[in-house]
């Protein structure tokens, strides 16, 4: 691998608004060998002291919710090279596993979460800042529907925890740091002509070499 710095890339914006769908892109056309992608989701604060109960009542669309520290020891590691081990978070349990992802260092560093563009110091790192806009009510429905099915939830609870803190979060942390991006990605993750522009982009700044 060359010893250059990695070029990192910060793909942020509201939930379930499609940034997995743009990262795991970039990740396939780059190439597992040339990207190394990592969710902010792995790094919600431990929790293991509270109560299921307690857990589950907890803000984790606001800034207190992420482990910075780590994830910013993380970036510097892989910045010199080396494999990261990245936590793995249960969204069933609320909290982090005792098991971790050993992620090798790669040309190409993206990280991908609702809040990488409103932490200071992370987004300071990124070479290239994006933000994926889409329409409220498309993130709900697909919130409502991923959490029904992935994560064992009930419609009234997903309702509720939109309403007393997801959208107010959203409101005041999130579509604030729109305007530190570089880019801002229409329609959400499914923005092909988009994703061929800044995989373009890319190959301009020879990335991927």
């Amino acid at each position: 691998m060359s010893s250059r710095r990695p070029f990192m890339i910060g793909v942020a914006g509201g939930t379930c608004s499609g940034k997995t769908t743009v990262s795991e892109r970039l990740a396939d056309l780059a190439g597992v060998e040339r990207l190394a992608l990592i969710k902010l989701d792995s790094y919600y604060v431990s929790l293991t002291h509270l109560p299921l109960e307690e857990r589950a009542k907890f803000n984790y669309d606001h800034p207190n919710a992420f482990d910075w520290p780590l994830l910013n020891e993380h970036l510097d590691m892989l910045a010199r090279g080396l494999p990261v081990p990245v936590p793995i978070y249960d969204f069933t349990i609320y909290d982090r596993t005792t098991e971790v992802r050993m992620l090798p260092p790669a040309r190409i560093v993206v990280v991908e979460g609702i809040l990488v563009l409103y932490e200071p110091a992370l987004r300071d790192r990124f070479d290239l800042k994006l933000y994926i806009d889409t329409d409220a009510d498309l993130r709900f429905i697909r919130r409502l529907q991923r959490d029904v099915a992935e994560r064992g939830r009930t419609p009234d609870s997903i309702i509720a925890q939109y309403l007393e803190s997801v959208r107010p979060s959203h409101e005041q942390f999130i579509e604030p740091s729109k305007r530190y991006a570089d880019v801002i990605f229409p329609r959400g993750g499914l923005n092909e002509p988009a994703i061929d522009v800044l995989l373009a982009r890319i190959r301009e700044l020879a990335v991927l070499d």
